[in-house]
């Protein structure tokens, strides 16, 4: 790490740190030209941080804060026009990302591919994925369980075309030039397989109602 910050990583714990080095030479790699190493140890930083903060399990925080930093750095190529923005982008929030908003990511994921970009945050992430949702989705063959709970940022919300909330209220981020829509759809937190289901499939039929109007194909 460069020296500058190096300081900054004392706190945390020494195999963390060592995954987390070889993790700013890997995004080092993949945004060569793009952002300098310092910025990238600051993203990486401040993701790891975030998930230290509220985790129940630590041994996974290196990687989820590589995940997410790739995440941000993605995003903010986005918004300086490092890289094109020639697909539309789509940040689904919610409480804790925790259920509805991972549900909804999980379902345009499948349904769009490539051909669109999706996010999900929360305004109080919890520690974990909702399990009883990733049954749930599992039973109409989405694989949810290597997601994890996070933030939205700053620079994910302004590389956002459309925004769509569910249940965080004024705690939701408010740009202008952006898409917002808030669907009304109920907290699973807490609630079985059998309930969560009928939000499960409430919440496919309006991603696709939302692809079809952003002119993305659909997996058939």
């Amino acid at each position: 790490m460069t020296s500058d910050l190096t300081s900054a990583f004392q706190h945390i714990p020494l195999e963390h740190r060592i995954v987390l080095g070889a993790s700013s030479v890997r995004l080092q790699k993949e945004f060569e030209g793009q952002f300098n190493a310092p910025t990238i140890e600051r993203f990486i930083l401040s993701s790891y941080e975030d998930f230290a903060g509220r985790a129940k399990v630590e041994t996974y925080l290196p990687v989820f804060a590589e995940r997410f930093a790739r995440e941000r750095l993605r995003a903010l190529s986005l918004v300086e026009g490092i890289t094109p923005h020639d697909v539309p982008v789509v940040l689904f929030l919610c409480v804790h990302n925790a259920g509805r908003s991972q549900m909804a990511l999980g379902w345009f994921k499948y349904l769009a591919g490539d051909r669109a970009i999706a996010w999900s945050g929360g305004s109080e992430p919890s520690s974990e994925v909702n399990p009883a949702a990733i049954e749930a989705m599992a039973e109409v063959g989405i694989d949810i369980s290597g997601e994890f709970p996070k933030p939205w940022t700053d620079e994910i919300v302004r590389a956002s075309d459309v925004v769509i909330s569910m249940g965080c209220g004024d705690a939701c981020p408010i740009f202008p030039g952006k898409r917002y829509e808030d669907w009304i759809l109920e907290d699973p937190e807490g609630l079985g397989v059998n309930v969560i289901r009928p939000i499960r499939d409430d919440i496919e039929l309006r991603v696709r109602a939302l692809l079809a109007e952003l002119n993305v194909e659909v997996k058939s």
